[in-house]
């Protein structure tokens, strides 16, 4: 048995949490648009509650002039990274883009143990995981035994079962119609 000074002890909720607050794992996943912007604007709400926030995407280069990240960088007190060298279509050396993803999770793996934050994102985790280049089951894993109150939020296309299987919250974007169909290219402020 082990002496109750060496046991950790959870990590307090964050400032506004409730007693009744759960830290949830949260997957947006389906072939619409919106998933990310979803996961950004809760995690917006959570930042205005107090919530330590961090976002981690596995696609988007650090090229890439993304509007979220600024608006992030310009509140404050939001981690964000870019693990990512683009779409697969686009990469020169997908084994390249396969490791960049490896080193992202590992990372993600050691801010989750460390507590880093009360609210994460892990934006387009799903392609890499459906890829096989991030392994499911250490996902899971490491999101069953995260410590303390960190809800987790995932997006991207094709979410696997099993991760649908063990979220408390789940929702699917579904197109119904998009401008891409009638010839009208992604511009700032909506795509980006």
């Amino acid at each position: 048995m082990k002496h109750p000074a060496s046991v950790q002890r959870p990590k307090p909720a964050p400032p506004g949490a409730r007693r009744r607050d759960q830290p949830l794992v949260i997957v947006i996943t389906g072939d619409g648009k919106g998933k990310s912007s979803s996961a950004f604007g809760t995690m917006l709400r959570a930042w205005a509650r107090g919530y330590r926030c961090g976002v981690f995407q596995f696609v988007k280069s650090g090229k890439w002039k993304v509007g979220e990240a600024w608006a992030a960088a310009t509140l404050g007190g939001i981690d964000w990274e870019k693990m990512g060298d683009g779409w697969s279509w686009t990469s020169r050396d997908l084994e390249h883009s396969a490791e960049l993803a490896r080193e992202g999770w590992a990372e993600v793996k050691r801010r989750i143990a460390a507590h880093r934050y009360d609210f994460l994102v892990l934006d387009e985790i799903t392609y890499p995981i459906n890829w096989g280049w991030i392994d499911l089951d250490d996902v899971i894993a490491t999101l069953r035994d995260r410590p303390g109150f960190q809800h987790v939020v995932l997006t991207g296309r094709n979410a696997p079962p099993a991760l649908v299987d063990f979220a408390d919250l789940v929702s699917e974007v579904r197109k119904v119609k998009h401008p891409f169909d009638a010839g009208i290219r992604g511009q700032q402020g909506i795509e980006w």
